[in-house]
């Protein structure tokens, strides 16, 4: 069955008349004729009855209108969203976040989008910088939002902002009432570091931090998930590590606080937050996202210059 052929019908339909409707087709009635008479034996029916007289649908050319504008409506209704994909104003983008950008980036791109772009679907993915970069690799993700500058030439980037990083102890830890700790007193403490596979910018921010303050890093355990990092810190005087963007809400958010959060200086570790995409297609509806990105921002960390109860 033939598009064209349906429309050929509608059209007959319609007018009832094989003159108004070739014209409405810009058809001859000959070629208007030879389409209805191919749709009906590839339908094996009669759809038109005609006499010298008028034109009128048969019963089956009856049921077949009812079908054949609905397929119209679908295909109609195909194009249009296929063209509003195509000009990124429809359609789904998938988007791997972090914390600190679920708190400070996200909820005015969010807003921005729905604002410009409301028949876009956004699905959101909070993973670890190395998981997010895996599945933009692979296509499971549209855009990431990560810690550190990516090193394959694979990835387009920009840097959204800067976050100081801050040591996290028990309360009953010696730097529990301090407003700051120099990074070198970190020499001899027994520490908690997330696997670098999992975040190596943050990661490597707090070992060149160790070095240019002329220590080493006596880490103990290598974790998966920042809540192993409080669970550990409560049970032993161990000193973990967190984003200033954690460590604030934790410390807005929580009852009975069973941790604290101790800015370091001399130097101040930090991770920079970059949004990250893939530079081997042209993707309007991502380009739109970006570019709502870019609308809201530029975006700012807390200050850490001193403690915070988490």
């Amino acid at each position: 069955m033939e598009y064209r052929h349906v429309l050929a019908f509608l059209a007959l339909a319609d007018e009832l008349h094989f003159g108004r409707a070739a014209l409405k087709l810009h058809l001859t009635q000959p070629s208007l004729s030879q389409q209805l008479q191919r749709l009906e034996r590839t339908l094996g029916v009669e759809l038109v009855a005609r006499t010298t007289h008028a034109v009128h649908l048969t019963r089956a050319g009856q049921a077949f209108e009812a079908e054949a504008r609905e397929l119209v409506r679908l295909v109609e209704q195909a194009g249009r969203s296929v063209r509003e994909a195509a000009a990124g104003r429809s359609g789904t983008i998938r988007v791997g976040y972090n914390f600190p950008a679920a708190q400070h980036v996200l909820p005015s791109v969010m807003e921005k989008m729905q604002a410009d772009h409301p028949e876009v679907a956004v699905v959101l993915e909070e993973k670890r910088t190395g998981p997010q970069l895996q599945a933009l690799e692979r296509g499971a993700l549209d855009v990431a939002l990560v810690y550190g500058r990516p090193a394959t030439a694979k990835f387009r980037y920009r840097r959204l902002m800067r976050l100081s990083l801050v040591a996290v102890v028990r309360q009953r830890h010696k730097w529990a009432g301090r407003p700051g700790v120099p990074f070198a007193e970190l020499a001899g403490q027994p520490c908690v570091l997330f696997e670098r596979d999992l975040c190596p910018a943050m990661y490597d921010a707090i070992v060149r931090a160790a070095d240019e303050a002329g220590i080493g890093l006596d880490v103990v355990h290598e974790i998966d998930h920042p809540a192993t990092t409080e669970i550990l810190v409560t049970a032993r005087s161990l000193v973990g590590f967190a984003s200033i963007s954690r460590a604030m809400l934790a410390g807005a958010v929580a009852g009975g606080a069973r941790t604290v959060a101790v800015p370091l200086y001399d130097p101040v570790p930090a991770v920079d937050l970059y949004v990250v995409w893939r530079d081997d297609q042209d993707d309007r509806l991502r380009d739109s996202f970006l570019e709502c990105l870019d609308a809201v921002g530029p975006f700012s960390s807390p200050p850490s210059h001193k403690s915070i109860r988490s």
